[in-house]
């Protein structure tokens, strides 16, 4: 296995998500935003410095956290604005040797009014061909989209999308509700979740959480010590001999998509470090059994 990160919720410039990066030991980060800009939305001239300063310390790109297909949009907005971003996505990813997208179904729709399921379906099916078509693989994520209202909802994105593959997440179940399910609608169960889909996996993205309430955000923990069952889950991609990366994007410090009141940068740093150092004793632990 190979181990990255989303390191802007370390840093938000790149000189800093390269050296937490190095402290770690790793090879690979996981390339999202960039002093606030997606990486497939900077500027050709910015886009090239990046690649420099990779090359230079010697880092690589494990994945592109794309906004494609993301909760940011809706299944209406302009389909011109998904191409476009496959359009600057693909030369940046052959550029870096990236292997994978991570892409998503559009932002969920109120439950029980309509989803324009055949839509997103169409629309996923469009962005899975031309990665394909250009060698490299979108992986759709199990979050706050389509895809991600429940196991079934992404099985069934598994049949509409000829060769689809996945990113799972271990800890976006936790604020999930079932909606394959009968209301009042449970909480997803991560585990059950992973077994699944676990056939279509390619990438796994390992965070962590706890819902101590009915409706809001879950307090977001340490890995393995929330509800997405993240040691049961490593331990079986070790006793499977998974071998693909494992990145984490821990939010203990930092949420990418949140605007926090307050922002504290050597924290957010300090608690990456930390999560990452943790998470790989965890790995480690699980590999040793």
């Amino acid at each position: 296995m190979k181990l990255t990160g989303f390191t802007d919720e370390a840093a938000s410039g790149l000189d800093q998500q390269i050296q937490v990066t190095k402290e770690l030991g790793w090879e690979y980060l996981s390339a999202r935003m960039i002093d606030g800009t997606n990486i497939h939305d900077l500027t050709e001239e910015v886009f090239e410095e990046v690649c420099e300063k990779l090359e230079t310390a010697n880092i690589k790109v494990a994945e592109f956290g794309t906004m494609i297909g993301s909760w940011a949009k809706t299944i209406h907005s302009d389909w011109a604005l998904t191409e476009a971003e496959i359009d600057r996505c693909i030369p940046r990813m052959q550029r870096l040797g990236v292997q994978y997208a991570r892409v998503m179904t559009y932002a969920q729709c109120t439950w029980g009014e309509n989803q324009f399921e055949q839509e997103r379906f169409k629309r996923l099916r469009a962005i899975n061909d031309r990665f394909a078509a250009a060698g490299l693989t979108a992986v759709h994520e199990n979050c706050m989209n389509w895809g991600g209202f429940s196991a079934d909802h992404t099985l069934r994105l598994l049949e509409e999308v000829p060769n689809l593959k996945l990113v799972f997440d271990t800890g976006n179940p936790v604020f999930q509700r079932d909606r394959s399910k009968a209301p009042p609608y449970p909480w997803q169960n991560a585990l059950e979740f992973y077994h699944q889909v676990k056939h279509a996996i390619a990438h796994v993205h390992i965070k962590d959480g706890i819902m101590h309430q009915e409706e809001g955000e879950p307090e977001y923990t340490f890995a393995g010590k929330g509800q997405g069952f993240t040691k049961e889950i490593v331990a079986d991609l070790v006793a499977s001999g998974y071998d693909g990366f494992i990145a984490i994007e821990p939010h203990v410090g930092k949420v990418f998509h949140t605007t926090a009141t307050e922002s504290n940068p050597e924290r957010e740093y300090q608690l990456y470090l930390e999560y990452g150092k943790d998470f790989e004793a965890l790995l480690n632990n699980a590999i040793s059994k």
